[in-house]
């Protein structure tokens, strides 16, 4: 996405060059309100065109495999797990939404017996299916958690060592309803425990996930900007998987780029920025609001026409705040009304 430029160094797009103008700064002397230091160059027709053309075969090919990796029935099922949520974090759950479904509905069912009925459970596992569910709206219960419990009713210190173990409850524990105390103190203990990890041990490839989720959890995070981090770490961890990070940049490019061409495709050609330049131009935040919400190809319509509505009700706003003088804004509010 657009917006994320300034912060960020934007995947390049396979197989086309991609065209950054330079941080300028520089103010129009028209406008009242300062130019941003940064602004990107939308992608033309021809470079979209080349990106479908040279890589569409080769990502259908990659979600092929990475499908058939999914519903391969000798799969284990805490690596089926682990993949589910590898995708989920590269911004590729939308092409497998009826695959994780089903699996999701299969793991659900048999949650109590494989993960509440059994002594010797996996931290991260049980964590990690139990957070899986819950995002999918199923019911399923945290006293699963009790059994990582000392004789003092308290988290074992022993799991601290089990850093991945640790995040993943970390992040299963922003899940919790109203008056889950067990949910309460496994925040409460993970986020002490992997400060302490993340102090001293910063070129651990974990760190990366660590200090990030202790600042942006993925409950409270946007989906698009969780996409655009893994995919930067994912290549350093233990687990990670080839053909999903080689799926996962492809398609990010591909978005991003669609994303870029909707942000074209008709602001330029109303040229506020220059016909009511006293508003601010605002295009690209207001986008970014959207994208947050529906980032996927198929809701093109949906963030265009959002995307309208918000831009030119901050210029309305700005019409009031800062252009017009009181009997101009009583004549605008009477046209309006009209």
């Amino acid at each position: 996405m657009l917006l994320l430029v300034h912060q960020l160094q934007v995947l390049p797009l396979l197989g086309v060059q991609q065209i950054i103008i330079p941080a300028s700064g520089e103010t129009n002397s028209s406008h009242t309100v300062t130019t941003p230091s940064w602004y990107v160059t939308i992608y033309s027709p021809s470079v979209l065109l080349n990106f479908d053309n040279v890589e569409e075969k080769h990502l259908q090919g990659l979600k092929e495999e990475a499908k058939q990796m999914l519903v391969a029935g000798d799969t284990p099922q805490q690596k089926v797990i682990s993949l589910i949520d590898d995708i989920q974090r590269l911004g590729l759950a939308y092409h497998f939404e009826a695959e994780l479904s089903a699996i999701l509905q299969h793991l659900k069912d048999s949650f109590l017996q494989v993960y509440c009925t059994k002594v010797d459970v996996d931290l991260h596992d049980a964590a990690l299916c139990f957070r899986l569910l819950r995002q999918q709206g199923h019911v399923v219960s945290s006293d699963v958690f009790y059994k990582f419990k000392d004789n003092n009713v308290k988290f074992k210190e022993s799991l601290a060592e089990d850093v991945r173990g640790m995040l993943s409850l970390y992040e299963a524990a922003h899940l919790m309803v109203h008056g889950e105390t067990i949910l309460e103190e496994a925040l409460e203990f993970t986020t002490s425990h992997l400060n302490l990890y993340l102090n001293s041990n910063l070129n651990d490839p974990l760190a990366g996930l660590v200090g990030r989720a202790l600042k942006y959890p993925l409950r409270r995070s946007l989906n698009r900007l969780v996409a655009r981090h893994y995919i930067s770490v994912y290549h350093k961890l233990s687990w990670h998987n080839q053909v999903l990070l080689d799926l996962a940049k492809r398609d990010f490019n591909r978005v991003q780029a669609l994303h870029q061409s909707e942000l074209a495709r008709w602001w330029k050609d109303l040229d506020f920025a220059n016909k009511l330049s006293f508003a601010r131009d605002r295009v690209v935040e207001c986008y970014f609001w959207i994208s947050g919400v529906y980032f996927e190809p198929r809701y093109t319509e949906a963030r265009v026409f959002l995307t309208k509505v918000i831009s030119l009700t901050s210029i309305v706003d700005d019409i009031y705040d800062v252009y017009e003088t009181i009997e101009e804004l009583q004549q605008f509010t009477d046209a309006i009304e009209k």
